[in-house]
């Protein structure tokens, strides 16, 4: 219950469960147990007792609310992470109270002037700023030192400049950035790039070192040949910035940059904050730990303006095929992304440029890249890639289906599904044919024989109308192999006859209608 009442949100406990969800019941007082917790708290936590009964076995449940101030129980401060109770440092427990009730320490007075400011972090800005193009970017950058910091809103009333605005321009109190590169995992270091000098220098120098690192390929697109990064340009700047300006600049620890081979691992101090998780990452409401800094840098150009970028990174690896980003939390707390580069696939950008720009957004990529591990989707099994609701998973599906690629559909509904059933849908036979290298696994017999289980244990049945359509084989093929699963044991029967028109299998162990 220490645990619950340190994590945003609190918690509730069920007393008389089991750990396999047997209902055992319990026999405890409640008025007793609530003062006995209360006492091993040093008489900081009173919970909340309630007496439920289910089938007639008497349950507690437990419920506590966020705490004001950390509750330590045996010596130790923990919090959830997951559905893991773990130990967290004070400086982090109070890091992640301040920003829940809106304190933004980065918009705090540094104690710096506007002379403390080094000339070339300033240089540095006005680069970024002209790079990014747009009157009002590029009138930013011919403004003044001053006028460019308070349109920054980097200066408070008494023209000081705000935390944010030392890191950026003045220096990091110690190592902000530690990029490493290496050419292989294991081998030894060929760059590194580690200072206090200010974040926007920084910034630039990793990059540098990193476009320096980032192999080039060339691929045909027709008949133009294109030069694509191992790691897109785009999604390697997001990394960074993102595990700068999400990080907790209360920990001395450096947000660490490592560059081996065509890999980029980016790990930065500090958990995930206001309700974010690795299964929200993508459509979560962007929720900056520091709120100035995250705007300056937008404002510079540096960071996407919603906050994040998470969505900008999945969309540039999966438009090169490469894989999404990985993102997660380790023990630390810290968040770690990790780039996937390599070379491109030159099918899956030729693919990505013959669809509408605007076609091409991230859902439709993240849905591109199902279709060619599963052979098919519907909203129920695409919301968690997706990381969405069915319904909006289901919308995310007919705009996939609306899209054309060179005149062709990008992806078609599976034939064969009985009326009132939800749509699903699988890559047209012109898309399969640009992506045959991708989904060859689907066209063995083995993938095959997969992708028939996996339809029929997601959707409940399965007709040889639906799985000759899924794979692309004649009915009768598919009628063949949907025996020969049958025989295995994987499916039976969907009704006793076993034949006639509207005839259909269901997983083993099913209920026979």
């Amino acid at each position: 219950m220490a645990c619950m009442a340190n994590t945003p949100g609190g918690g509730a406990l069920i007393v008389g469960v089991a750990d396999d969800g047997v209902l055992i019941g319990t026999e405890l007082d409640g008025d007793w147990l609530r003062h006995r917790i209360w006492q091993l708290t040093r008489r900081r936590l009173t919970v909340a007792v309630r007496e439920e009964r289910i089938d007639e076995c008497r349950l507690l449940v437990l419920t506590v609310a966020e705490a004001l101030e950390p509750v330590e129980h045996g010596g130790r401060l923990r919090w959830r992470v997951g559905s893991n109770c773990v130990e967290v440092d004070p400086v982090t427990w109070r890091a992640g109270m301040l920003q829940r009730v809106g304190y933004d320490w980065s918009a705090q007075p540094s104690g710096h002037a506007v002379a403390d400011v080094r000339p070339v972090a300033l240089d540095t800005a006005r680069r970024y700023l002209r790079e990014t193009g747009g009157d009002s970017a590029v009138a930013l950058a011919a403004a003044s030192d001053i006028d460019l910091l308070a349109r920054l809103h980097l200066l408070d009333a008494d023209g000081r400049l705000t935390n944010a605005g030392s890191l950026l321009f003045v220096g990091t109190p110690y190592v902000g950035i530690d990029y490493m590169r290496r050419d292989v995992p294991g081998g030894d270091s060929t760059e590194r790039v580690e200072g206090t000098a200010p974040l926007v220098e920084q910034v630039r120098e990793v990059e540098q070192a990193g476009r320096a690192a980032n192999r080039v390929t060339h691929v045909r697109n027709g008949f133009v040949h294109a030069q694509i990064r191992a790691i897109p340009l785009s999604a390697f700047r997001e990394a960074i910035v993102n595990g700068i300006t999400h990080r907790d600049w209360a920990s001395p620890q450096p947000t660490t940059v490592e560059h081996i081979g065509d890999t980029l691992t980016v790990t930065s101090p500090g958990g995930f904050i206001g309700g974010v998780n690795p299964q929200n990452v993508i459509t979560h409401p962007a929720t900056p730990r520091y709120r100035s800094l995250a705007q300056a840098l937008s404002t510079l150009g540096l960071a996407e303006r919603q906050g994040i970028g998470i969505d900008r990174m999945v969309r540039e690896m999966l438009a090169i095929g490469r894989p999404p980003p990985v993102i997660s939390e380790v023990s630390g707390p810290y968040v770690r992304v990790t780039l996937l580069g390599g070379s491109p696939d030159a099918a899956v950008v030729s693919l990505v440029s013959a669809m509408p720009a605007a076609a091409a957004d991230v859902e439709s990529l993240l849905l591109i890249e199902l279709l060619c591990r599963r052979g098919w989707v519907d909203a129920q099994s695409s919301a968690p890639t997706l990381q969405r609701r069915p319904e909006e998973a289901d919308e995310a599906i007919s705009r996939l289906c609306a899209t054309s690629a060179d005149g062709a559909p990008v992806a078609v509904a599976v034939r064969g599904v009985p009326t009132g059933l939800p749509q699903a849908c699988r890559l047209s036979d012109s898309v399969q044919q640009r992506l045959a290298g991708r989904m060859a696994l689907l066209r063995t017999t083995e993938g095959r024989d997969a992708m028939f289980l996996d339809w029929a244990g997601a959707r409940g049945r399965v007709s040889s109308t639906e799985a000759a359509d899924l794979a692309g084989i004649s009915v009768g093929y598919a009628g063949t192999r949907l025996k020969a699963l049958r025989a295995q044991g994987a499916l039976e029967p969907g009704r006793p006859g076993r034949m006639g028109r509207g005839f259909f299998y269901v997983p083993a162990g099913g209920t026979v209608t």
